[in-house]
């Protein structure tokens, strides 16, 4: 079932819906962290067990001084799964030396315009020329967020979808989802793709533009791939993918669930969880 509230306005067809975050998906609050902090202090002022005894659910079965099992493990041996012990006194679970603080979960709660048909398609590129066109005219350049969904293919010698879906982003309120597999690529959109003064900005977006052109010989111009920015800029060695750009930034995790990244992208219409991974 789908947790999301959302409202839903037809226009000429266009689907547009705007998301809005349910409860049971905002992150931790500071009170919850702090009582999360007070129960480990609390927990880890407990009477510890004796040095020779290591905290482990199936403690009765080990042999004495016997080395615990390792990760990986849950092999079909005669000894029955023993689970990895702690390598603390005394945990909660998971172990505390496990222990990550989850990151807020990032979320899209602007507008979502889906396109499916030339027409629609043709509608919004034209919208979005006219407000890239304005930003040039206000503050002398613009820059939009791109990047395509395919669907994959899990059978050896069997080539993926053609790209399937294109998402631009003109703002952080506003984003397109253009199903490109039904519609095409007509005019305006293909200008706009293949205007060299409005930056198209993504991880990755080199091959995507491959891509694009590959499948429908259309030319992405003026790319610009954050995950080379980063490295230049934070001076990793490290491949930075959008998620772990999120994380280290602005301390957010981005979900994109591989059920939903990996599915098809080639359906007749887009569910809203699609849609929503589209724009995160």
């Amino acid at each position: 079932m789908d947790n999301q509230h959302h409202h839903r306005n037809h226009t000429n067809s266009v689907t547009t819906f705007s998301f809005i975050s349910d409860w049971d998906d905002e992150p931790f609050t500071d009170e919850d962290l702090q009582a999360i902090e007070a129960a480990l202090q609390s927990a880890s002022k407990r009477p510890q067990p004796s040095s020779s005894h290591n905290y482990d659910d199936n403690d009765d079965h080990n042999s004495g001084g016997a080395d615990p099992p390792t990760d990986g493990g849950g092999g079909g041996g005669g000894g029955g799964g023993r689970r990895r012990r702690c390598p603390v006194p005394f945990s909660l679970s998971p172990c505390q030396a496990n222990l990550r603080m989850r990151y807020p979960v990032m979320k899209f709660g602007g507008q979502i315009t889906y396109s499916r048909t030339a027409v629609e398609v043709e509608a919004a590129a034209m919208e979005l020329l006219n407000t890239v066109g304005a930003k040039n005219r206000d503050v002398g350049e613009a820059a939009v967020r791109f990047d395509i969904e395919w669907r994959p293919t899990f059978k050896k010698g069997f080539s993926p979808g053609k790209a399937a879906v294109l998402q631009i982003c003109g703002n952080t309120s506003h984003c397109h989802v253009m199903h490109i597999i039904h519609s095409g690529i007509p005019q305006s959109l293909s200008l706009l793709l293949e205007n060299s003064t409005l930056l198209k900005v993504g991880v990755g977006i080199g091959n995507d533009a491959v891509k694009v052109y590959k499948d429908y010989n259309v030319a992405v111009k003026a790319v610009k791939d954050l995950s080379y920015l980063a490295k230049r800029k934070l001076g990793e060695s490290q491949r930075w993918g959008l998620g772990s750009l999120t994380e280290t930034l602005i301390s957010n995790q981005l979900p994109k669930p591989n059920i939903i990244r990996l599915g098809n992208w080639e359906a007749d219409v887009l569910s809203r969880k699609q849609l929503r991974v589209c724009c995160q």
